[in-house]
C-alpha cells in the first residue's frame, strides 16, 4: 500500500537588517578610507606640483601658491632647443645605459642565484652572507676608488675609462650582485628540484636546465629585479656624475642638474619638464613588465 505524503513549506521570515550607525561604521571601516585617501593625496600632490611647474612658462617655482595658473609648453620647447644641454642625447644615453646594465644585472644575478640554489660547494653560506653584508656600505664610499680605477684603466683601455658609457655600465655590473642575488636565491628555492632531476635524467645539462626550465618559471623575480635595477640606474647621480664628464655622454639625472646647479640662474620650469619626461621610460617599462609579473605568478610549472 502506498501513501502520498504532502510536505508543507513554512515561509521564511524576512529578518530586517539593522542599519549600522555612522559612528560604528567609521570606527570599524571608515577610518581606513580616510587614511587611504590622505595617503593617496600625499603621494599625488608632488607629482601634480611638478607637472604644474613644467607647464608654467615663467620658469620659476618660488612664490607659486596655486596650480596650473599659467599653462604652456615653452619649457618643453626650451628643453629640446638648448644646444649646450642636449636633452635628446641624455635620454638616449639613459635608455642605453639603463637597459644594458639592467639586463646584465638580471643575468648575473640569475646565474649566481642558480649556483647558490642548486649547487653545493665550500663557502656557499659564507658567500651568501658576504653578499648581503656588502650592501650595508653605501656607494659613496667607493666613489674615490672607482674614479682612480677608471682613470687608470682609461690609459690602458680607453673604451672603459672616464667619460665613457661602457665604463659606467661596467661599474654598475660590478655591483649587480648582492641583494638582487639574495632575492633571486629565495625565489629559485621555491622551484621544485624534481624538475631539474627529471631534466637531467633526459640528458639535459646545467645550462639547458637553467635556460629552458628554471628561467621561464622565475619570470616574476626577473621582472622585478630588472625594473628595480633600471629605476636605480636611471636615477643615479653620484656615480654617473663622477664617471660621465662630457655633456654628450651624460644621463638625465646628471644633465638635468645643470639647470638648477647655479644659484642665481636656476630654471626650475625646464628642470620640471625634464623630470616629467624622464619618468616616461620608467612608467613604460613598468607597464610592459607588469603582464610578465602577473602571468608568471599565475602560470603553473608542471602540466599533468
Amino acid at each position: 500500500m502506498s501513501t502520498s505524503q504532502t510536505s508543507t513549506r513554512t515561509p521564511v521570515e524576512h529578518i530586517p537588517q539593522v542599519k549600522m550607525s555612522f559612528g560604528r561604521w567609521f570606527k570599524e571601516k571608515g577610518w581606513r578610507h580616510v587614511v587611504a585617501i590622505a595617503a593617496t593625496l600625499f603621494s599625488i600632490f608632488p607629482l601634480v606640483y611638478v607637472l604644474s611647474a613644467a607647464l608654467n612658462p615663467t620658469g620659476t617655482m618660488a612664490g607659486t601658491t596655486s596650480l596650473f595658473t599659467n599653462v604652456g609648453l615653452q619649457n618643453f620647447v626650451d628643453l629640446f632647443s638648448d644646444p649646450d644641454r642636449p636633452f635628446g642625447k641624455w635620454l638616449i644615453n639613459t635608455l642605453v645605459i639603463g637597459l644594458t646594465a639592467s639586463a646584465g644585472t638580471v643575468f648575473l644575478g640569475a646565474c649566481a642565484a642558480y649556483a647558490f640554489s642548486r649547487m653545493r660547494f665550500a663557502g656557499r653560506r659564507f658567500s651568501l652572507l658576504a653578499l648581503l653584508l656588502l650592501q650595508m656600505f653605501p656607494q659613496l664610499l667607493a666613489v674615490v676608488a672607482l674614479f682612480l680605477l677608471l682613470n687608470y684603466l682609461g690609459d690602458i683601455i680607453p673604451a672603459i675609462g672616464l667619460g665613457t658609457s661602457l665604463g659606467l655600465i661596467m661599474v654598475y655590473l660590478g655591483g649587480a650582485l648582492g641583494v638582487n642575488t639574495y632575492l633571486m636565491y629565495g625565489f629559485f628555492n621555491t622551484v621544485p628540484q624534481s624538475l631539474d632531476e627529471s631534466a637531467r635524467i633526459d640528458g639535459a645539462s646545467h645550462m639547458q636546465v637553467f635556460f629552458r626550465i628554471i628561467l621561464p618559471l622565475v619570470t616574476p623575480i626577473l621582472a622585478v629585479v630588472g625594473l628595480l635595477a633600471f629605476i636605480g640606474i636611471s636615477s643615479d647621480f653620484v656615480i654617473a656624475s663622477v664617471v660621465l664628464t662630457d655633456p654628450d655622454t651624460q644621463t638625465l639625472a646628471v644633465g638635468l642638474y645643470s639647470y638648477v646647479a647655479q644659484q642665481r640662474s636656476e630654471n626650475w620650469g625646464v628642470f620640471a619638464a625634464g623630470a616629467v619626461l624622464a619618468a616616461v621610460p620608467v612608467m613604460a617599462l613598468f607597464l610592459y613588465l607588469q603582464r610578465y609579473i602577473t602571468s608568471g605568478l599565475t602560470s603553473g610549472s608542471v602540466k599533468g
